[in-house]
C-alpha cells in the first residue's frame, strides 16, 4: 500500500483511502500511454512472428538440400553443389536465429523500460493530486488499498506495497475526477474502454 502524507500529524489522525489501479486506469494520460505500450507490443509480436515463420521456411529448405545432397539418384557433383548448399544454409539459420534471441531481448528490456517509466510519471502526477485532495479535505494519510501487480502491454509492474487500512473515506473517485478535469475530449472516455489494456492481478 502506497501512503501519502498531508500536513502534521495530530492526534486525531484523519484517513482516507484510494484505489490507485482504478485512478491508473481511469486517467487519460495513463491511457493515452498504456494504448501507445499496446501498440509497440503488438507492432513486437508481429515481427517476431514474422522472422520465426522465416526461420522455419529456411530448416525446410535446408532439410531439402540435405536429402537431395544424399540422394544417388543425381551426380557427384550435383550431391556436392547440394551439400555446398545446405552448409550455407545452416549458416544463414544459425545467423537468423542470433538476430531473433536478440531482437526479443532488446525488445522485452526496451518495453519493460517503458512499463516502468509510464507507471513512474503517472504516479507521481497522481500522487500529486492526491497530496492537494487530502490537503484541502484534512487527512494526514492517504492508503492505496489496490493490488500491488499492474498489468501493462504484454508484461506486469509491481507497485510499491506496504500495510493495507480499512479504515477512512475513500477519495478515488474525487481524485481521478480531479486529474481528467483537462483531458481531450477523445480521450476522456469510461476507464472500462481501456480494461483489456491496463489490467488487474487479484490480490
Amino acid at each position: 500500500m502506497m501512503a501519502f502524507l498531508s500536513g502534521s500529524a495530530s492526534a486525531q489522525t484523519k484517513v482516507a483511502t484510494v484505489d490507485l489501479q482504478k485512478i491508473l486506469k481511469g486517467f487519460w494520460k495513463a491511457q493515452r500511454a498504456a494504448a501507445l505500450l499496446q501498440e509497440r507490443f503488438a507492432k513486437d509480436q508481429s515481427d517476431d512472428k514474422d522472422m520465426i515463420a522465416r526461420l522455419k521456411k529456411m530448416n525446410d529448405d535446408y532439410e531439402q538440400l540435405l536429402s537431395q545432397a544424399n540422394d544417388q539418384a543425381i551426380s557427384s557433383d550435383e550431391r556436392d553443389k547440394r551439400k555446398q548448399s545446405a552448409a550455407d544454409k545452416l549458416k544463414d539459420i544459425q545467423s537468423l536465429k542470433v538476430n531473433v534471441d536478440q531482437f526479443e531481448r532488446q525488445e522485452m528490456a526496451t518495453l519493460d523500460d517503458q512499463r516502468q517509466r509510464m507507471v513512474k510519471n503517472s504516479l507521481d502526477e497522481i500522487k500529486t493530486a492526491v497530496a492537494a485532495k487530502a490537503k484541502t479535505d484534512g487527512y494526514a494519510v492517504v492508503l492505496d488499498t489496490s493490488s500491488r501487480t499492474l498489468n501493462l502491454g504484454g508484461g506486469s509492474v509491481e507497485l510499491p506495497s506496504e500495510v493495507v487500512y480499512s479504515s477512512g473515506d475513500d477519495l478515488t473517485d474525487a481524485v481521478l475526477a480531479q486529474l481528467n478535469a483537462g483531458a481531450p475530449i477523445d480521450l476522456a472516455k469510461p476507464a472500462s474502454i481501456t480494461s483489456s489494456i491496463l489490467g488487474t492481478n487479484a490480490p
